[in-house]
Parts: structure tokens; C-alpha cells; sequence
């Protein structure tokens, strides 16, 4: 079951929604106004490696939605 990203076309706010089959794309609506004008996001993905140190540099991802390292994972 994909996770997909989905933009308000009406208020902006960005979400994430479990996607379970079709019939839940149909009474899919903003969490915060309600409004059903979603336009869905390009998704990045997060990768666990077991590589021993390797994975340690990526522990704690980006807690406050920033990214010290946007190169390695995509995100701004």
C-alpha cells in the first residue's frame, strides 16, 4: 500500500495519505479545509543501508523539515 503526497489546491497545505485502493483516491479531501482540489506530489523515498557506519550519518534525519545535507536526500 503506497503512501503518497498531496498538495491543497485551496489553502497549500502538504500531506501525506495511505493509499489503500482506488475507492480511497475518491473521498480523499484536505485535513484542513476539507476541500477536495489535491494535486499529487512527487515523492523522495528514504533508503536504510547496513553498511555499518555508513547508515550512522544518516540517523535522526531532519526534525525540523531542513536538511543539513539537501544533496544526499533530496530534500531543501
Amino acid at each position: 500500500m503506497p503512501i503518497y503526497e498531496y498538495r491543497c489546491e485551496d489553502c497549500g497545505m502538504k500531506f501525506e495519505k495511505l493509499i489503500r485502493g482506488t475507492s480511497d483516491t475518491a473521498t480523499l479531501a484536505c485535513p484542513s479545509c476539507g476541500e477536495s482540489h489535491l494535486n499529487r506530489e512527487l515523492s523522495t523515498f528514504a533508503a536504510h543501508s547496513s553498511h555499518g557506519n555508513q547508515s550512522a550519518s544518516f540517523e535522526g534525519g531532519c526534525p525540523s523539515g531542513m536538511c543539513r545535507t539537501p544533496e544526499l536526500c533530496g530534500r531543501n
